[in-house]
């Protein structure tokens, strides 16, 4: 509708299966900064990590790779296997590839028929290049092979180009200059004409010199007032009588000739007439080149394809990741992964492995904030995503089953524009995976239950994990600061306690950012407030209360167990209470005053 014409270039609309790929909801999109951080920005995010595509064909496929990634591991296995092929050829086969124009962008312009000179031109020179990819790309592996078959030169459509395009043609139609000498005869005649009008008036100034005297006199041209002789002042009474007045200047007369007017009507009507035909002309090449859309589409196609293999062979190679494995059990099993965005920015950055498995299906993390638990999970999702998206990851290896879908339940952010609180919103995505996950599915939760009051944030966080255990078996790692869902380890044999180290030294806290088995032994909140600068008077009174608080649970037998409660003794009958049993026996509305002032008197003496 936008573009008020048929669409030439497009030419089937292909359903998009989402059985094809991995499923992502917005919220995990987000959560995950696939494209974009959390504040909107373009950096640092996968994305932006992973983009050194010499073309923008490249970079856009990328992203859409990054946001589709395959399940067929079959496919996936074929993207590895050319990322791997290129690793030595990825230097030459980027230097070519950055000579290349935007394919795909042209071929869209010429189907919409808006395509610019300088867009044929530069088309003309990408497919001349062409025959240069074929020596500098492997053949190894069948999906390089059919891109090199499909990179094959379109010789007709080069050759259309060749002859009807100028070297260096003009930016606009509009102003001449585009089509090449020798493709119409009937531009080329006009503009000879156009060429010879400086001869002519070369001759013609010389003529005119010899005839009037006149040693300064000037034959010239401009878009004003056409072509004209101009004669200074001091010569004005040697101008012959056939001159007619033009233009008068401060030093000098202009003046036109019936032989110069003649001529400036035959010059300036083959101007007009030269930029006509060449409009009409680059309509019909437009015309012709859309025969060819198919061709170029598929040409477009492979170089974006060769474009983001050859830029994850380089990644790959540059920070030493890793092909890789794809198994037919379910299971994450990644040796000493990293996250590619935070090492990127962080140096050294400390790898840890996970290990996700039917008889392992959650692991509770615990540990202090700053830890390094939100970067974890989500090193573990991207590590799954990138392997999916036919990347090499950033590990020492991984080994991973089949993937239907990654969920994340990560951060706090309320909608005001929905009228959501931070809680609702939590919730509502915390109901989405319990709704949709399966035991094929990746879940990372963080912190679930923080929203709202402890003891009802413990109790969601325990049977949301449940649920995941027992309900969907997802593959699930389980943030948390409750250290009470520690225990769930002990009901459940599928559950695992893991914990993010750390070590105070000094009164301060220092993050070893290592993931270790077991759960933590403290939270470290105090010292990470004082590290956020928290002012120390602060600090000093939290440890007080703290200590107070610590000192009260031990006088009550310890903290209060939310969920050993339906497992505790009964309570002894109660001691028989003369009060109450009076109270009991009385009733209200059968007394009369005076009777209700004796029981009144009664009940004070008991």
């Amino acid at each position: 509708k936008t573009q008020g014409q048929a669409l030439a270039h497009v030419a089937a609309v292909i359903p998009e299966r989402t059985s094809e790929y991995l499923r992502m909801d917005a919220a995990t999109r987000r959560n995950l900064e696939l494209t974009e951080t959390l504040r909107g920005e373009p950096a640092p995010t996968l994305f932006s990590v992973l983009d050194e595509c010499a073309t923008g064909m490249g970079s856009r496929l990328l992203r859409h790779w990054l946001h589709h990634p395959l399940r067929d591991h079959g496919a996936l296995t074929g993207r590895h296997g050319a990322v791997a092929a290129l690793a030595e050829a990825h230097p030459a086969v980027h230097k070519l590839l950055r000579r290349f124009a935007d394919v795909e962008r042209i071929t869209g312009r010429i189907a919409l028929k808006n395509a610019r000179p300088r867009d044929l031109s530069s088309l003309r020179d990408s497919l001349a290049l062409l025959p240069e990819l074929a020596p500098a790309v492997p053949r190894g592996t069948q999906l390089l092979a059919k891109m090199l078959d499909d990179l094959q030169v379109p010789a007709e459509c080069l050759a259309l180009l060749k002859q009807a395009v100028l070297e260096d043609p003009a930016a606009m139609v509009r102003d001449g200059g585009v089509i090449a000498d020798g493709y119409s005869r009937e531009l080329d005649e006009l503009r000879a004409l156009q060429t010879d009008s400086g001869t002519f008036l070369a001759e013609l100034e010389q003529r005119e010199r010899a005839r009037t005297g006149i040693p300064n006199l000037r034959v010239a041209y401009n878009n004003v007032h056409g072509f004209y002789i101009e004669i200074t002042n001091a010569h004005a009474a040697k101008v012959p009588a056939d001159y007619r007045r033009r233009q008068t200047l401060k030093n000098a007369e202009r003046y036109i000739t019936p032989e110069l007017k003649a001529f400036e009507d035959k010059a300036l009507s083959a101007r007009d007439r030269a930029l006509a035909l060449e409009k009409s002309l680059y309509d019909e090449l437009l015309a012709l080149l859309a025969a060819h859309l198919p061709a170029l589409q598929r040409i477009a196609r492979a170089l974006a394809q060769l474009d983001v293999l050859a830029c994850f062979a380089g990644v790959s190679s540059k920070r030493s990741y890793c092909r890789p494995e794809f198994v037919e059990d379910i299971l994450i099993e990644i040796d000493a992964g990293r996250h590619p965005v935070v090492e990127a920015q962080v140096e050294p950055f400390i790898a840890n492995g996970t290990r996700l498995a039917p008889a392992r299906e959650l692991l509770l993390i615990t540990g202090p904030n700053m830890g390094g638990k939100s970067t974890y999970m989500r090193q573990v999702a991207l590590i799954v995503l990138m392997a999916h998206a036919g990347s090499f990851v950033p590990a020492k290896a991984a080994r991973l089953g089949p993937i239907d879908q990654i969920f994340t339940r990560v951060g706090a952010a309320d909608d005001l524009a929905g009228g959501r609180s931070t809680f609702m919103v939590e919730m509502t995505e915390s109901a989405n995976i319990l709704h949709n996950a399966t035991e094929r599915s990746l879940v990372l939760m963080d912190e679930v239950g923080r929203g709202t009051s402890t003891f009802d944030g413990l109790a969601l966080a325990w049977a949301i994990a449940r649920q995941l255990l027992e309900r969907n078996k997802s593959l699930t790692l389980f943030a948390t600061h409750y250290f009470e869902m520690t225990r769930l380890a002990l009901e459940h044999p599928s559950a695992a306690n893991v914990h993010l180290d750390a070590v105070e030294h000094r009164d301060t806290i220092v993050f070893l950012h290592a993931v270790e088995e077991g759960p933590a032994s403290q939270s470290y909140g105090l010292q990470v407030a004082q590290l956020a600068g928290v002012p120390k008077a602060v600090v000093r009174n939290a440890r007080r209360y703290l200590q107070m608080l610590e000192e009260a649970s031990l006088t009550r037998g310890g903290q209060s167990d939310l969920f050993a409660a339906g497992k505790s003794e009964p309570e002894p009958p109660a001691e028989p209470d003369a009060l109450r049993d009076a109270l009991s026996a009385a009733n209200p509305d059968e007394l009369t005053p005076r009777e209700a002032l004796e029981l009144l008197y009664k009940l004070k003496r008991l």
